[in-house]
């Protein structure tokens, strides 16, 4: 593993969560944090039911979640996580590099898929860019899944589902009722898509719902 690159100190150190099953993993990824300044572990959980109750005492930025733990999957507890907070930034962290675990974090909501494997200044900068609104594959996993003829969509199946309803009239409070959500976090998943698809406006995002959401928004 080479040595982190760090980065230039910020106001705020970008608050981290590590989810992970081996204490062993944590303590490690704990080790390259620390060596960072724009960084800090606010906190850490062994398993999703433990992680959907950290993570709110902790209030992190970001959440590096293992996607292979014991029980629900890492994958499992990051879909609930964004269902319950749209904006909260989730990257996964695999040792699969097959593009199927990519493609299901991705669609559960997740910013990135870095690889447990990849260099220390990799996972770094998939962190940095997560929190920063970005968009995160290991190289590995973004070569294949460009080069696929049917890459899977941008949008998380929440999303998709939020823009299907779009596409049909519904208002905010309408998809809320609709979805058992409330209303604040519809809005939350509206700005997310917006973000995602760098749509201007609500005119904007009415019109692409229009041009490319499902036929049926269940």
């Amino acid at each position: 593993m080479t040595s982190p690159v760090p980065a230039p100190s910020s106001v705020e150190p970008i608050r981290l969560m590590l989810v992970d099953d081996h204490a062993m993993v944590r303590d490690g990824l704990k080790a390259v944090m620390s060596m960072v300044d724009d960084i800090e572990v606010v906190g850490e959980a062994g398993n999703g039911a433990e992680a959907l109750v950290r993570v709110e005492q902790c209030q992190p930025d970001v959440v590096l979640m293992d996607i292979g733990m014991k029980g629900e999957s890492g994958i499992e507890v990051a879909a609930r996580l964004i269902d319950l907070e749209p904006e909260r930034a989730v990257l996964m962290l695999s040792m699969h590099d097959g593009l199927e675990y990519a493609q299901r974090a991705l669609r559960a909501g997740a910013r990135g898929y870095v690889l447990k494997d990849s260099a220390s200044s990799e996972i770094l900068q998939a962190i940095r860019t997560v929190h920063a609104g970005g968009t995160f594959l290991s190289p590995a996993i973004a070569q294949r899944l460009f080069r696929e003829p049917t890459a899977r969509p941008v949008l998380s199946d929440r999303e998709q589902q939020i823009l299907n309803f779009l596409s049909q009239g519904h208002a905010s409070k309408q998809i809320a009722s609709a979805l058992d959500l409330s209303v604040r976090t519809v809005e939350s998943h509206r700005q997310s898509i917006r973000r995602k698809l760098n749509l201007a406006g609500q005119a904007e995002l009415i019109k692409y719902a229009v041009e490319h959401a499902h036929n049926s928004p269940n």
